[in-house]
């Protein structure tokens, strides 16, 4: 069960007697929602996309690192992935006097952490393709207009049983794609899209990766 659904029934402070307590309770419902158990081939493809959001996260920060840095010196260039190619022939270029010798040799390290970061994430990218290719399910879902192999592969990996929705708006509902309701008095409100879902998964939804 979701501990999001189990807490309402936690009657006092958080301990072990009391948590049992909530979920014995929790699990008589009769419209309590379970959490279906993926398949080792599903937490395999899981870790691969975490894996590979890891190190693109690290990726940014050793960027907005490189950027932050050298621009202490008073140099700078585009936003892009050109621009950063610039710095960093900058940085290997030691006839350049704007950098001391101290602050190159860290930002040669940045390069090559950034140069080694760039390689282990198109290694990743290859294996999605591959567990792409080998999914019949995944590759279904690729001939939908707008998904592509990284989220068919997370879509297939993210859902254990597609069957637990009965619509499409319940699977949106569950990603976080639906409007916030604060409706009352028959009045409907809606606000912007809740984002309670999965927010690696929207964002392959937005970006249609």
């Amino acid at each position: 069960m979701p501990p999001a659904y189990v807490k309402p029934y936690v009657k006092r402070q958080k301990n072990d007697t009391t948590d049992a307590e909530a979920i014995c309770e929790a699990v008589t419902r009769p419209n309590m929602r379970f959490v279906p158990t993926k398949t080792v081939e599903q937490q395999s493809c899981l870790m691969l996309h975490r894996a590979r959001h890891l190190f693109i996260r690290q990726q940014t920060a050793v960027i907005n690192s490189i950027r932050a840095y050298l621009a202490e010196f008073g140099i700078v260039a585009p936003v892009g992935r050109r621009g950063v190619d610039q710095l960093l022939e900058v940085v290997a270029d030691t006839a350049d006097r704007r950098l001391p010798e101290v602050a190159r040799a860290c930002l040669a390290a940045l390069g090559s952490q950034l140069r080694a970061l760039k390689v282990q994430i198109l290694e990743f990218d290859r294996r999605i393709v591959a567990w792409h290719r080998s999914s019949a399910t995944s590759k279904r879902l690729d001939a939908i207009p707008g998904v592509g192999p990284a989220l068919a592969t997370a879509l297939v990996a993210s859902v254990a049983d597609a069957k637990a929705f009965r619509s499409g708006r319940d699977f949106s509902a569950w990603v976080g794609l639906v409007p916030k309701q604060n409706s009352s008095g028959g009045k409907d409100k809606l606000g912007s899209i809740s984002k309670q879902g999965d927010r690696y998964l929207r964002s392959l939804f937005t970006a249609g990766a």
